[in-house]
């Protein structure tokens, strides 16, 4: 199981896919609202003056020395969407991130949002 607590530590580390290819930069975690474990993290991507935050699920993900492995593809992750590097994740977006990646999306009882960043 993943902790928040040694998520925190992965910040401004290299992310890399199941292949060793270099995605981009570990960012931030947001965790799932209804059990407040890990879900999902934004990546820095793009050039200087057109980087972006993609959003990537943390399941299976492996931290090594320097970097964190995720179990999705770099094309995959390179195309899932996004936001501005000072934007916050809209509620509408969620569902297009699970989807993104084949994983259900279900909202809040209360249809509150599913992911927060922390």
């Amino acid at each position: 199981m993943i902790r928040s607590a040694d998520i925190r530590e992965w910040r401004d580390q290299e992310v890399v896919d199941p292949k060793q290819h270099r995605i981009g930069m570990f960012e931030a975690v947001y965790v799932d609202t209804a059990t407040d474990e890990p879900a999902m993290a934004t990546v820095r991507t793009g050039l200087p003056g057109r980087r972006r935050l993609v959003f990537v699920p943390l399941d299976d993900a492996v931290v090594g020395p320097g970097y964190v492995k995720v179990s999705h593809a770099r094309g995959q992750v390179r195309t899932a969407p996004s936001i501005g590097m000072d934007d916050v994740l809209p509620a509408e977006q969620e569902e297009q991130i699970f989807q993104h990646y084949g994983l259900t999306y279900r909202p809040g009882a209360g249809g509150e949002r599913r992911l927060a960043r922390r």
